[in-house]
């Protein structure tokens, strides 16, 4: 496995390297820090950062290449990210205000939907990666991402929760949403939703990750910032597209940023197809968005 942490050289980028150190020193992966100066004169204090950076990755027992590069920072992860196959690309994010298309700096959500790789989102610090939730909309399209979950998960000895957010049905089929969330008795199912999930969770229990369903009504974002706001997940994990458009900005502006400023995420994102506003909203079918949670 080869890992790509992202870095401008200031402090806003430490989340994303003590983050990727988390995931780096387990892992015993292959490590590329990347830095990049817009101009000739942060070159040499970049340089000076990613070797103190680089130190404390050390420190983690991580021995990392240190790659500078010149130009527009976007542009620069695009071309270091397409010559080099990477398996993950860890980036911090800035936050901006809740206003706008973007509550995190704009260039955050461009490399997510520019580059190829897997991209963990650093915002705020964590000391250890414990608990790990999917967003997953039922379907076979988040299985690569339940598959890649679970081996960071069997790596650091977290625990997964599968989460699956279904839309709210009128009051007179109370007793089908009854059903619906016991989730034994939809595990035992022959339905798509039953099978798709049974088959997901068996995944992350062969990989040796202690991993349960849980089950929700209503708007998928409200319902996912419900069930993260308290169960102090350190990493989330969702589909994404690579489709533009100001759907996409909000969604990724809203559910990627926002809500979770109090309790500080780190988020991780992969390229999908384009995704429904339904349950299926935050699956994505090539792409994952992951975002650690940090206090």
């Amino acid at each position: 496995m080869r890992i790509l942490i992202c870095s401008d050289g200031t402090s806003s980028a430490q989340a994303a390297i003590d983050l990727g150190g988390l995931l780096a020193g387990p892992l015993t992966t292959e490590t590329t820090l990347l830095g990049i100066a817009e101009r000739s004169e942060d070159e040499q204090p970049l340089r000076d950062a990613l070797h103190t950076q680089a130190q404390s990755l050390r420190q983690r027992g991580v021995s990392p290449d240190i790659v500078v590069q010149f130009g527009e920072p976007v542009l620069q992860i695009v071309q270091q990210t397409s010559n080099s196959k990477y398996d993950l690309a860890v980036i911090g994010a800035r936050w901006t205000g809740a206003v706008g298309h973007y509550w995190r700096s704009k260039r955050t959500y461009e490399v997510i939907k520019a580059i190829q790789p897997p991209v963990l989102m650093a915002i705020g610090e964590r000391k250890e990666l414990k608990r790990f939730v999917v967003c997953t909309g039922g379907k076979e399209f988040i299985e690569q991402a339940v598959q890649f979950t679970g081996k960071l998960a069997a790596a650091v000895g977290a625990s997964v929760t599968l989460l699956h957010v279904m839309a709210e049905p009128p009051a007179m089929f109370a007793d089908l949403v009854r059903m619906e969330e016991n989730v034994d008795q939809l595990l035992q199912s022959n339905s798509e939703l039953g099978t798709n999930l049974r088959r997901q969770k068996r995944e992350l229990d062969r990989l040796g990750v202690p991993a349960e369903v849980r089950l929700r009504h209503g708007i998928v974002i409200d319902q996912v910032f419900e069930e993260v706001r308290p169960g102090n997940y350190d990493l989330i994990v969702t589909g994404t597209s690579q489709a533009r458009g100001l759907l996409r900005h909000y969604i990724m502006g809203d559910f990627n940023a926002g809500h979770f400023e109090p309790s500080e995420c780190a988020r991780s994102r992969r390229p999908s197809r384009p995704a429904k506003t339904s349950s299926n909203a935050l699956e994505g079918g090539q792409r994952i968005v992951w975002q650690a949670v940090g206090t």
